[in-house]
């Protein structure tokens, strides 16, 4: 184990929370510190000794701060190969000193954007100098230890203090790793900024960022592991009670998310494996959550119910008596958290700060993956058409559209048949058209037989033969609503003006693979 003593650390931090401690320890192996501006102020205010950067470079900072640790002092001290003979001839002849310790964090440059729209202050904290002196100490790890981090002033402090004021090689490396890649996520962080600014939706190369969020349970199946990351401080959803969340937790959250932020009025997804089992956004909450179980009361068993508004005691009693695993709402009674209580495998989570953004879409395989913006489209009235005889009611286009909406989140090929803005049958994910049709109208004949009459259905993209319009007609289909755009779109249409129905083309489709 390559034991380093520490000589002199140069301390140079935004975040200059949590210092005093790690001070403490730097002071009681006589530890020499070098630091600059704020910090030097801050070390000085908490009582320890501290050189300032420009009397130890002996070259006063300039241009605003911009040129403050960018001097040979500084980085030979910290890239000089300790096990070279050049080196330390060179370090000799420049009475230059090796610096054994960094601990930088960063200009805080995505709250700079988040604060202000201001170009020049933006730029202003784009850090420079903190970067270039943790690239510096990383690459010479064997020499020099790296701490970029103030949640990682625990681990050196530990080093310390076995290794008598020095650090193992191990620890070194370790950090050295978090140090790159805290500066490509930064990086990428600024180039995505810049690609935002100007309207670069493709860039010539793509750099995705985040930061660990937690570790998951387990990933898709419980011999993966997972983890999820995100690129924001805070991803808005506040867990209130339960068990860690998987990756197949929050692959549902997500999708009752995604749903969620379309509708204007208050609603109800139910999840189970990324699709929707049952959607409503039919009168009271409570009204709201009874319909979307009843469309697939059997597939919502232990799925993620998603709802836009608070849940009260009345609502928590009925969602009770059912297994779910997890709940997402804007807020819950003292007396509904209670009731919850005693459901012991229940996870639930506040999604009130949670906010939907219209970002692009990304999809892995292997060493490649495919991006493309995220299917926000609605239906636009110039492009509908009512190719049958029949004509629509406003209502019922009202339906047909809150119908057309849902098939967007459903797995292709998609089916949703739906009756007073509730559904009652959804065909999801299958290769033939035909089968989601025969599996949307077999549930809704299953569990809500009543409603089938006069419903609506909606197909995600053009039908390619008419059997599955025949399916949906046969089944008690009035209206039915698709893209279009099938060369036998004229025996659809005639296949629904010979049974009176009612068929919309829209000229959007909604793939979702």
């Amino acid at each position: 184990m390559k034991i380093k003593k520490i000589n002199n650390a140069l301390i140079s931090v935004s975040d200059k929370s949590n210092l005093d401690k790690l001070l403490q320890f730097l002071s009681k192996y006589k530890i020499n510190i070098i630091s600059s501006g704020g910090t030097f102020n801050e070390i000085k205010k908490l009582g320890y000794k501290c050189t300032e950067i420009s009397r130890y470079t002996k070259f006063n900072e300039m241009l605003d701060g911009r040129v403050k640790t960018l001097h040979p002092k500084i980085h030979a001290g910290i890239l000089s190969d300790r096990s070279s003979k050049k080196h330390r001839r060179q370090m000799l002849k420049k009475k230059f000193k090796n610096i054994d310790l960094i601990i930088v964090n960063f200009y805080p440059f995505k709250e700079a954007v988040n604060r202000n729209k201001n170009v020049k202050k933006i730029i202003e904290n784009i850090d420079i100098g903190g970067p270039t002196m943790v690239r510096a100490a990383a690459k010479n790890y064997n020499d020099v230890s790296i701490i970029t981090s103030k949640g990682d002033y625990n681990s050196l402090i530990n080093e310390l203090r076995e290794y008598k004021g020095g650090t193992s090689l191990k620890f070194r490396e370790n950090m050295a790793s978090k140090a790159f890649g805290l500066t490509a996520y930064y990086d990428s962080i600024i180039s995505n900024w810049f690609y935002k600014k100007l309207n670069i939706k493709f860039p010539e190369t793509k750099t995705l960022f985040g930061r660990k969020f937690a570790q998951l349970r387990y990933g898709e199946n419980p011999h993966q592991e997972g983890s999820i990351y995100i690129n924001e401080e805070d991803i808005g959803l506040r867990k209130l009670r339960g068990k860690n969340l998987s990756y197949n937790n929050y692959n549902d959250i997500f999708s009752g998310l995604e749903i969620l932020s379309s509708f204007k009025k208050p609603g109800t997804v139910i999840i189970k494996h990324a699709n929707p089992s049952g959607v409503s956004i039919n009168g009271s909450p409570l009204k709201s959550f009874e319909e979307s179980y009843k469309c697939d009361p059997i597939s919502a068993f232990g799925g993620v119910v998603a709802c836009n508004f608070k849940i009260n005691e009345t609502l928590a009693r009925k969602m009770s008596s059912i297994f779910f695993e997890v709940i997402l709402f804007k807020g819950i009674d003292k007396k509904a958290l209670k009731i919850f209580g005693n459901k012991k495998n229940l996870t639930l989570v506040d999604i009130s700060k949670f906010k939907i953004k219209k970002n692009q879409q990304i999809k892995y395989f292997d060493n490649a993956f495919l991006l493309q913006d995220k299917n926000h489209k609605i239906i636009e009235n110039k492009k509908i058409k009512f190719v049958t005889k029949l004509k629509p009611s406003k209502k019922e286009l009202n339906n047909a559209e809150f119908a057309f909406n849902i098939c967007k989140f459903v797995k292709s090929n998609s089916i949703v048949i739906s009756n007073n803005f509730s559904t009652i049958g959804i065909g999801a994910g299958q290769p033939s058209r035909l089968d989601s049709c025969k599996i949307a109208t077999e549930k809704a004949k299953k569990f809500q037989p009543k409603k089938l009459k006069n419903s609506v259905a909606a197909s995600d993209a053009f039908f390619p033969f008419p059997d599955g319009v025949k399916k949906l007609i046969n089944s008690g289909v009035k209206i039915i609503i698709q893209p279009g755009g099938s060369i036998r779109d004229k025996e659809a249409i005639k296949a629904a003006n010979k049974a009176k129905v009612k068929m919309i083309f829209t000229g959007i489709r909604h793939f979702n693979h």
